[in-house]
């Protein structure tokens, strides 16, 4: 086949360096029965190696000239070709077709990342662990700790389903074509679920985005309708506080008091 063009609507920058690439399939540390998916295979920097080691893998790519690259040089006994987006796949059913705990692997999208990491937050339920690079600003957001600007919605969110650790940095060196960013290898754990102990997660994830809509205003004004001066402050939080400055306990609190 003709050598693939990388398509800057997919955010394809493909991972060349052979170090990296034997430092991340050695962090995966993978059995041979183990039930990994990649998501965005691309030309199979990690797909090849990590068949090495497995017995199977499947993978979800959305490039069509890829998907035809990858059925035609692997065997279909030894991986699965999901065609499609994703941001929309149902990755919990590759959990209970198997029936044991799915880990996740992938060279994410720099454009898509953000909405794929809360898509793939949704099934923690069902995953034993995720590995992920990613543009290091996103990863370096993802572990912030309160009060410096980092810290956001989304550290927020996954910190509260998952314990993650920066395990790899990455040089836009080590991409073809190379990338205008930096990246970071991020290895995410779901927590069990009796330490996920907000009442109502759908109003957990509302109160999180209504603080952060506005991030440089104090809660007071952010977390207006929601909660008043008197019930922060009874809650030992103080109104003029903006959302950076709280943990991701304060806003289990916060929004236990509500329900």
């Amino acid at each position: 086949m003709p050598p693939h063009l990388a398509r800057k609507r997919f955010g394809q920058h493909f991972l060349v360096d052979q170090k990296i690439i034997a430092d991340i399939v050695d962090l995966l540390a993978v059995r041979r029965d183990d039930l990994l998916v990649e998501i965005g295979p691309g030309l199979g920097a990690l797909t090849t190696p990590l068949l090495r080691r497995l017995d199977h893998l499947q993978v979800v790519e959305i490039d069509r000239d890829i998907i035809a690259r990858l059925r035609q040089g692997f065997s279909p006994e030894k991986l699965t070709v999901h065609a499609g987006d994703a941001l929309v796949f149902d990755f919990g059913q590759l959990a209970r077709d198997a029936g044991s705990g799915l880990r996740v692997v992938g060279n994410l999208p720099y454009n898509i990342s953000t909405p794929l990491l809360f898509h793939l937050a949704g099934f923690a339920h069902c995953v034993r662990d995720m590995h992920f690079m990613l543009q290091k600003e996103v990863v370096e957001r993802m572990v912030a700790r309160p009060g410096g600007r980092e810290f956001g919605r989304l550290s927020v969110m996954l910190q509260y389903r998952f314990v993650m650790d920066r395990l790899l940095d990455v040089p836009p060196e080590a991409f073809n074509p190379v990338p205008r960013v930096h990246s970071a290898v991020v290895r995410l754990l779901p927590r069990p679920a009796a330490e996920l102990s907000a009442h109502d997660e759908k109003q957990f994830a509302a109160l999180v985005s209504a603080a952060f809509a506005q991030r440089r205003k104090m809660l007071r004004n952010s977390l207006r309708g929601l909660l008043n001066d008197a019930r922060l402050e009874a809650l030992g939080v103080s109104p003029t506080c903006r959302a950076e400055d709280l943990s991701v306990e304060d806003y289990i609190r916060l929004v236990n008091a509500m329900a």
